[in-house]
């Protein structure tokens, strides 16, 4: 296709190159290219989206793809808006909660997308991934302080992702892959990192969006759970998901130099502390204002 212009945007970890284009009537859009090689799996990711966007979630919505034989094109609506990053922590908990009361909402509907048939039990996919990080973690030269409470919950709560059942997930969920529009609207980008699993396994980013505002972190589990109780089951697999993320982010981080290294240990030594040394099951950003959210409309 011909574009009047074609701007690359250069942010995020995506393999993707992406584009800010315009067509000759002046209409603005979001293009991927990717390599030829990934188009299958370029074919599922679209397909998941429609999915998504036929279920009413808001996001980016697929517009149309392609390929030429040495890559693969997406073109998606383009979003004017602001990183939900930015913008949330500035806007007071109750406007950050009812945020992620969306957000809560928007995953929960993503996880009604079944996972294809016939995918291998979740705890033996689950345990023998978990195995692999713990082995390059123990072998990776670095140690997190006090990690033998990451690794002793690890160790103890093995069996808790036995029996889980598998959704299709956003596979990078948390506030850094969300943007305010100009309506003030959330919306959810960025599924180049789909895949399939426990639903719950979901949470295990929602540490970015702790950092950056507790009370969105908050909604987000509130608005996932908003017609019952949240159980204790989820709070002792979201932290053990939690902790397996925050394992493997060391030697994920060693490559990318020592500024990514301290990230993840400032982030471990925060996650240590939400839980009072892993000992809690519920971390203490945490607060349920469901009923004030309901009062406020």
């Amino acid at each position: 296709m011909d574009w009047t212009t074609c701007e690359e945007i250069r942010k995020g970890w995506s393999e993707d190159r992406k584009y800010r284009v315009t067509d000759e009537r002046g209409r603005v859009f979001l293009l991927r290219v990717s390599p030829a090689s990934l188009t299958e799996a370029k074919r599922e990711e679209f397909q998941r989206m429609e999915e998504c966007a036929s279920l009413g979630i808001p996001m980016s919505h697929p517009i149309r793809m392609w390929d030429d034989g040495k890559s693969v094109y997406a073109l998606h609506e383009w979003i004017d808006g602001s990183d939900a990053e930015t913008v949330i922590p500035l806007k007071g908990d109750d406007s950050a909660f009812r945020y992620g009361l969306d957000a809560g909402r928007a995953l929960r509907r993503i996880h009604t997308i079944p996972a294809p048939y016939g995918l291998e039990p979740w705890d033996e996919h689950y345990l023998r991934k978990l195995d692999r990080k713990t082995e390059r973690y123990l072998a990776c030269g670095l140690r997190y302080e006090n990690d033998e409470l990451l690794l002793a919950v690890l160790r103890s709560d093995r069996d808790c992702v036995a029996g889980r059942p598998q959704t299709f997930h956003h596979g990078d969920f948390h506030i850094g892959n969300m943007m305010i529009d100009t309506e003030e609207k959330l919306r959810i980008i960025d599924f180049n990192r789909f895949d399939y699993g426990d639903p719950w396994e979901e949470f295990n980013r929602i540490v970015w969006s702790a950092q950056a505002s507790p009370a969105f972190a908050s909604g987000t589990i509130a608005g996932y759970f908003e017609d019952g109780e949240i159980p204790e089951t989820f709070w002792r697999l979201m932290r053990f998901y939690i902790a397996s993320n925050a394992l493997g982010s060391l030697p994920w981080a060693i490559p990318f130099g020592e500024k990514e290294i301290l990230t993840m240990r400032n982030q471990t030594s925060e996650i240590l502390e939400w839980y009072d040394g892993m000992q809690s099951l519920v971390p203490k950003w945490f607060e349920d204002r469901r009923t004030e959210a309901k009062g406020n409309g």
